[in-house]
């Protein structure tokens, strides 16, 4: 496996530069990665398939979901291709590098669980502030048009909140300059990650199922359909920090509103 990699790996940096690998590499993957995550929960809203696992009963309309897509390629293309290219010098000069060999998975798996702590720290203050009264009226209530969230929405949000809070998912590998091999495999967990968590479906397989302090859908869908000063849930992926700053508001009170609606899930 490791062999395969390396030779894929040499394949890619052979023929293109880092320059190119970094940012042109980087979009592309992560393009990929975000519609090919996205598009099933947007679909399974459209056609009624898993209608039992869905977290709430309402539904987007057709022209919001087609709405979301096209802002959403306009925001990447004008904003996220920018930063990643302006950005190369700063993770150069931070260490980011791309040549073999590949670090370690030992250094590849403790460089992400570090950056999941540290992005879910810096994003959950993040969040909070972005959910003050002027900057949730001006910013965020974009990211909250679709209080029916679907995958898609996840990096649906006003241009100022993609840089403040993508600045969340930047920092860990900053302050460590990894290898661009960890920075994507980073990128894709994350982005998979954030999917998961606005599809707007709760299956026996979702991941706060298994694994501990997870948030999920469940813990996100929740943040978005109540007012944005009730609102709470504010962490990306775990739950501790909503827990120790007693801002978990998602389990009880979603199951209140379950029964509300006659709905388990």
């Amino acid at each position: 496996m490791a062999s395969l990699l390396e030779s894929g790996w040499l394949y890619l940096i052979t023929h293109f530069s880092e320059f190119q690998m970094a940012t042109l590499g980087t979009f592309l993957l992560h393009e990929s990665v975000f519609f090919l995550s996205g598009l099933p929960s947007l679909y399974f809203e459209r056609s009624g398939l898993f209608s039992k696992y869905k977290i709430q009963k309402k539904s987007n309309s057709p022209a919001s979901q087609d709405r979301c897509i096209l802002r959403l390629i306009l925001y990447h293309i004008c904003v996220n291709l920018p930063v990643m290219i302006f950005s190369y010098p700063t993770f150069r000069f931070m260490g980011l590098r791309s040549s073999l060999p590949l670090p370690p998975w030992s250094v590849i798996l403790s460089q992400i669980l570090f950056y999941f702590i540290v992005e879910d720290f810096v994003f959950y203050w993040g969040h909070r502030v972005l959910h003050t009264k002027w900057l949730y009226k001006h910013v965020h209530s974009i990211h909250h048009e679709y209080a029916t969230p679907f995958g898609l929405t996840s990096e649906y949000a006003h241009p100022a909140e993609i840089l403040f809070l993508g600045f969340a998912t930047i920092i860990g590998p900053a302050l460590t300059g990894p290898h661009l091999f960890t920075l994507w495999i980073w990128m894709v967990l994350r982005v998979l990650e954030t999917v998961e968590a606005h599809s707007g479906y709760h299956f026996p397989w979702s991941p706060s199922n298994f694994l501990p302090l997870y948030g999920g859908a469940v813990f996100h869908d929740y943040h978005h359909r109540v007012l944005y000063t009730k609102s709470g849930n504010y962490s990306s992926t775990f739950v501790y920090m909503d827990w120790l700053f007693g801002t978990d508001k998602g389990y009880h009170k979603l199951k209140k509103l379950e029964e509300e609606e006659g709905k388990q899930l």
